[in-house]
C-alpha cells in the first residue's frame, strides 16, 4: 500500500481536481484506490458520492471500515469528509506517538488497497503535518504565478526545518495558460530551481470547472482531453516514484 498526498498550502490551485482524476486514473489500471477526503470543504466526497453520507463519526482504526464509502467507479473507494475532522487537531496533538498516527488509522485496510490518495487540507495543521510525515509522496499543484511558487518554497522549507523527507513533494503545474507569457517565464524559471518538478502541466479547461457539474473525473467523462491525457501521465509519473 502506497500513500500518495495531494497537497498545497494555496487554496485554488487544483488540489481536488488532481486527486479525484489521478485517483480515478489509478483505479482505472485496475489498481485498488481509497480516496480520502480530508479537505473540510468537501470537494472529493461531492464529485464522487451522488448521494450525500450521513456523518458516522471521526475515523479510527476500529471503524474505518464501517466509514468507508464505495463510488460508482470500479476500484474506487471513499472515505467521505466529515465538519468533525476539525477535531482531529487536537486529538492528535494530545495523543501519545502521534507521528504514525496516519500509518495506525490505515492499518486495518492495508492490504485492500494498493494506492491510498488523500485530498489534504489547504494549511499547515497537525493533521496535516501527520499526513505530509506519514506519506509516500505528496504532489504540489502549483499556478505558474510568483505567489503560488513562492508557496512551494515556504512549503520545502517547512519540509527541512521539521525534518521530513523533502524528497517526497514532487511538484507540478496546475491551470497552466500558455498563451500567458507569464506562465511560460515561471515554469522555466521554477524548473531550474527545482529539478524535482514533474514535467507535465494541466492546462487550464474549463471543463475541469465544470466537474461539480457532471459530479465525476475530467478522465471519465472526458478520456481524450488534454487534461485528461496529462492526468494519465501525471498519474504514470507518480506511481514510478513510489515503487
Amino acid at each position: 500500500m502506497k500513500v500518495i498526498s495531494i497537497y498545497s498550502i494555496k487554496g485554488g490551485v487544483g488540489k481536488t481536481a488532481t486527486a479525484v482524476n489521478i485517483a480515478y486514473a489509478a483505479a482505472s489500471e485496475k489498481n485498488s484506490v481509497l480516496l480520502v477526503d480530508m479537505d473540510p470543504q468537501a470537494a472529493s466526497t461531492f464529485y464522487l458520492l451522488k448521494k450525500e453520507q450521513k456523518a458516522k463519526g471521526l475515523p479510527d482504526k476500529k471503524n474505518l471500515e464501517n466509514l468507508i464509502q464505495e463510488t460508482d467507479y470500479k476500484n474506487l473507494d471513499l472515505l467521505p469528509a466529515d465538519t468533525r475532522y476539525r477535531q482531529l487537531d487536537s486529538f492528535i496533538s494530545e495523543m501519545k506517538n502521534s507521528d504514525k498516527w496516519l500509518r495506525k488509522l490505515l492499518k486495518p485496510v492495508k492490504k485492500q488497497y494498493d494506492y491510498i490518495i488523500i485530498d489534504c487540507p489547504p494549511n499547515i495543521t497537525a493533521l496535516s503535518e501527520n499526513i505530509l510525515k506519514n506519506s509516500d509522496a505528496v504532489l504540489v499543484p502549483v499556478i505558474p504565478t510568483t505567489l503560488s511558487a513562492r508557496t512551494y518554497e515556504q512549503l520545502r522549507k517547512f519540509f527541512i526545518e521539521e525534518k521530513f523527507d523533502h524528497k517526497k513533494l514532487h511538484p507540478f503545474f496546475s491551470m497552466v495558460e500558455r498563451r500567458k507569457i507569464m506562465h511560460l517565464d515561471t515554469i522555466e524559471a521554477f524548473s531550474k530551481i527545482h529539478p524535482e518538478c514533474i514535467n507535465i502541466s494541466i492546462p487550464y479547461n474549463a471543463e475541469v470547472e465544470k466537474m461539480g457539474e457532471y459530479m465525476g473525473p475530467i478522465v471519465w467523462r472526458y478520456p481524450y482531453a488534454e487534461a485528461s491525457e496529462n492526468f494519465c501521465k501525471l498519474w504514470k509519473k507518480i506511481k514510478q516514484k513510489t515503487q
